[in-house]
């Protein structure tokens, strides 16, 4: 049941805890700080130590408190605290990270002001801390690592929102089927891949929260499953070749037709490739006759077998194939084609410029291509009415008849033209260049957007270069809408360099309240007391069994 009270919606903060009661209280608190108050925390204790006496200290009905021994993984204890959230929206908090006041406020009013984007997320301080051996953690720096604007091709290559800084319609975690359970890492990027098939997301380029990284060795659970290589890997190839409940309003089906006459190491080597060098969602067809399958079995998923006649051309299997596959695209792709090891983006380079095409008749040639073997990227409904058309003909003559038009991707074509560009300008800065970096840094931010993080890229670049004035302009209007701590030593280096000593302490003055938190707790103490002073009508009406705080 959805929960709008008569202010707001209704958002609940899913957090899991293990083994880390000295952090869940900070993390609690941020919470019950929020400026936001229509709110309700559901907790799940995921086994290890007791938290019973943290969470007697917050006698608030909006905290659900699920108290299990067993662990059971994050995965588990997400979907069990999914089945008592009555939000609206869904938040999520790590134990050992926490909210700023504001966190909620931002984000809901992010996400009511506009119908396009079911997901909104903001930015958060990466917060590098040394861990005394009673457990105390020392601050050593804030630094905001991640700052991109929402991309949907590069969110279903790899992650770039963090878990704690997202929130978004409950009825969409819902629709993508939870948390897969079975993964041990890595479960926000699932989560958020999921999500983007659904729905666009809306970056919100304010700090409205930390998460905690000890330097050294880390007691993060994350970090230390990823130390295991084998089994990351097993986690990354799973998300990545999970395909959530259709329709996906966001996102477009590939299907790859594998050209072969036989089930032998060829085919093999061309599906773990498809399984390890690809990204974008697909399902794999490939024709065999039942002598042909026989006794052949692959551990890659989403593989469909289509039956063929024994002896059959490739050109009547890939018919037989178009005939049954779902997908708006289609790759052709011959067995025994294989990807160079480190790519990444094997199908999507030809895919990619497809995608932004507007000629129904353009196909991409696979870049591997050869003459001996053949492969493109086609819009399914234009490729099966070629072959419809002139299903006598070879492949190729085929499409030549029905007036396709074929090329090889170029260079700038390729997805990640950002992220390219982006290297480029970290490598010219590698090499004293920068003033170049600069220029770099300024195209990226015109034709890419990720302003902020480009100017404050550009603005390190042009005071590496001796460009003060310069780099102080491009630096105001980061400093306007969200000062870091290294926007702010930053400036007050350059007002060093300038001899304006005055304004260089103010700058390393509000550097230091950052790190020390003092600034945050400033805001907190003042949402508290707002909180205070509202009636208690103003709190979201919960019956005794929705509340339910010990479970």
């Amino acid at each position: 049941m959805v929960r709008r009270s008569q202010h707001g919606p209704l958002v609940t903060v899913l957090m899991n805890t293990y083994n880390r009661p000295g952090y869940l209280a900070e993390a609690l608190e941020s919470v019950f700080a929020q400026t936001w108050p229509h709110f309700q925390i559901v907790l799940v204790r995921d086994g290890g130590c007791p938290v019973d006496e943290v969470v007697r200290r917050f006698s608030d009905r909006r905290l659900t408190f699920i108290n299990r021994s067993e662990n059971r993984g994050p995965g588990y204890s997400f979907n069990e605290a999914l089945g008592y959230a009555r939000g609206e929206y869904l938040c999520h908090l790590d134990d050992d990270d926490k909210y700023y006041p504001h966190h909620l406020e931002t984000l809901v009013r992010a996400v009511e002001s506009q119908d396009r984007c079911g997901a909104v997320y903001s930015d958060l301080y990466k917060v590098y801390c040394r861990v005394r051996p009673d457990g105390r953690r020392i601050v050593l720096g804030k630094h905001v690592e991640v700052s991109r604007d929402f991309d949907r091709m590069m969110m279903l290559q790899f992650n770039h929102v963090l878990h704690v800084s997202i929130l978004h319609r409950k009825e969409l975690l819902e629709r993508a089927g939870g948390y897969n359970e079975n993964l041990n890492v890595l479960i926000d990027w699932d989560l958020h891949r999921k999500l983007c098939f659904y729905t666009d997301f809306l970056h919100v380029p304010t700090i409205t929260g930390e998460y905690y990284t000890p330097v050294g060795d880390s007691d993060r659970i994350s970090v230390r499953r990823r130390k295991n290589v084998s089994d990351y890997l097993r986690n990354v190839l799973t998300i990545r070749t999970t395909r959530p409940p259709k329709p996906w309003p966001c996102v477009e089906d590939l299907s790859v037709l594998i050209l072969t006459a036989r089930a032998d190491e060829s085919l093999d080597r061309t599906l773990r490739d498809l399984w390890s060098h690809t990204f974008y969602p697909q399902r794999i067809y490939a024709a065999l006759a039942p002598e042909e399958a026989a006794g052949w079995h692959t551990l890659v998923p989403n593989v469909t077998i289509v039956p063929a006649e024994a002896g059959s051309s490739l050109e009547a299997r890939l018919d037989r194939m178009l005939s049954v596959c779902e997908g708006t695209y289609a790759a052709v792709v011959p067995a025994g084609l294989s990807a160079e090891m480190d790519e990444t983006a094997w199908l999507e380079r030809s895919l990619c410029p497809l995608l932004n095409s507007r000629q129904p008749r353009e196909a991409f040639e696979l870049v591997e291509a050869t003459e001996g073997g053949w492969g493109a990227v086609f819009r399914t409904a234009e490729l099966r009415q070629a072959r419809r058309q002139y299903g006598r003909l070879p492949l190729r003559a085929s499409l030549e008849a029905a007036g396709f038009s074929i090329r090889r991707p170029k260079t700038e074509d390729y997805p990640f033209q950002f992220d390219r560009m982006l290297a480029a300008a970290e490598q010219l800065q590698r090499e004293g260049g920068w003033e170049s970096a600069a220029s770099l840094y300024a195209y990226l931010a015109e034709h890419f957007g990720n302003e902020l993080w480009m100017r404050t890229q550009q603005a390190y670049a042009l005071y590496k270069a001796g460009r003060f004035r310069q780099a102080l302009e491009v630096l105001e209007p980061v400093q306007t809408v969200r000062p870091t701590v290294f926007t702010l030593q930053l400036a007050a280096r350059i007002f060093q360099e300038q001899k304006d000593c005055r304004r260089a302490i103010d700058c390393y003055q509000r550097a230091c309240r950052i790190l020390d938190g003092t600034e945050a707790r400033k805001t907190q103490t003042s949402a508290i007391r707002r909180r205070a002073a509202k009636p208690a009508a103003d709190e979201p009406v919960l019956s005794s069994q929705e509340s339910r705080p010990w479970i």
